[in-house]
């Protein structure tokens, strides 16, 4: 991992993570939704986190931001941008980085963007809030950023309101004003899920071609493996509230190893192979409460191939190369073993 530009321009390390663990305090006790995940993001590169609905994705990027509710603490041993250490600078010091040098893309903007006030107005905001022009300079930065996200009539749109926009085009808007001030570290969470396929392509494509022109780092939270295929540089499979599966997104794809990843890979449906009638793939149970002590592997009620071994102790993430793991008590060839007949018969 680069923390600087290295020789034949080496990207360096934009956020670099060790060892988060966020813990919410509820009526029923402690409810731990990040547990000790590690990953690196640099400069140009795109990590997908990936998993189901309330497996600790939208927890992880709230708590890099610094948005964590109340009842929530979070612990680290590293929690680095660049070369500021986030973990111990001031909420003061904090605000004035969000937004700045690093922003985030919601996944619902009707919702992130103030109905009451003018696209133009809290874009512009943004931007003299931090200190980098007057408003001259704001609306001239808010107009050339809408055209780059593909905004026609940039300057009549500035005097809009967000209700008289499409989803798509509010979805550009929040990419432009997440750009307004040159962040080196974007967050992505869910962009495209409120968008029909057609506009979610094209916001991907977009993202895509800004984070190439911008060099920015992206941290890109989604649900959807047809999502990651198109657009993650590395991936981190995330559920229960820790990875169980990092890797390149083509070492991933070609040779899933975790059983929980071998279930998704098996849900997709693979267009000649699937049979009319016939059962998609599926993983069966439910994912397991939170909450108080815990022990042993997570995916254990759900897993086929579970022995006794798997109830009691920490199962850590057995490292198999740079940025390569999984988080299990079998082998790789025992994991694909079991798993080869479930990939076979769904064509994945």
């Amino acid at each position: 991992m680069n923390t600087e530009s290295g020789p034949g321009g080496a990207s360096k390390t934009v956020l670099d993570v060790k060892n988060l663990s966020v813990d919410i305090n509820v009526p029923a006790g402690t409810l731990h939704a990040v547990d000790k995940i590690s990953f690196h993001v640099d400069e140009g590169e795109t990590l997908c986190i990936v998993g189901e609905s309330g497996c600790g994705k939208s927890i992880t990027s709230l708590a890099i931001m610094d948005l964590l509710p109340g009842r929530a603490s979070l612990t680290a041993d590293t929690l680095m941008l660049e070369q500021e250490n986030l973990l111990v600078i001031s909420k003061k010091e904090f605000a004035a980085l969000r937004g700045n040098r690093m922003g985030m893309i919601f996944q619902d903007p009707m919702t992130s963007l103030n109905p009451v006030y003018r696209i133009g107005d809290q874009m512009e905001e943004v931007f003299i809030h931090h200190g980098k022009g007057r408003r001259k300079e704001a609306r001239e930065r808010a107009e050339y950023l809408l055209d780059k996200v593909g905004i026609t009539a940039a300057r009549s749109r500035l005097v809009q309101y967000p209700h008289q926009l499409s989803g798509g085009l509010r979805q550009r808007v929040m990419i432009a004003m997440t750009l307004m001030c040159g962040p080196t570290l974007v967050i992505a969470d869910e962009p495209t899920t409120a968008l029909d396929v057609t506009i979610q392509a094209q916001i991907l494509i977009l993202l895509k071609d800004l984070q190439k022109e911008f060099n920015m780092a992206m941290v890109f939270i989604t649900h959807d493996l047809g999502v990651v295929a198109r657009i993650a540089d590395r991936v981190a499979v995330m559920y229960a509230g820790s990875f169980v599966e990092t890797g390149t997104a083509q070492e991933v794809f070609e040779k899933p190893i975790h059983p929980y990843t071998q279930g998704l890979m098996a849900c997709i449906p693979v267009p000649g192979s699937v049979t009319s009638g016939e059962r998609l793939g599926s993983i069966r149970g439910l994912v397991p409460a939170l909450v108080g002590d815990l022990e042993g592997c997570m995916f254990r009620n759900r897993c086929d191939s579970v022995h006794k071994a798997c109830e009691t102790g920490y199962v850590g993430l057995n490292a198999l190369s740079e940025g390569r793991g999984y988080r299990c008590r079998m082998s790789v060839q025992e994991c694909i073993d079991a798993g080869t007949g479930n990939l076979l018969t769904t064509g994945v």
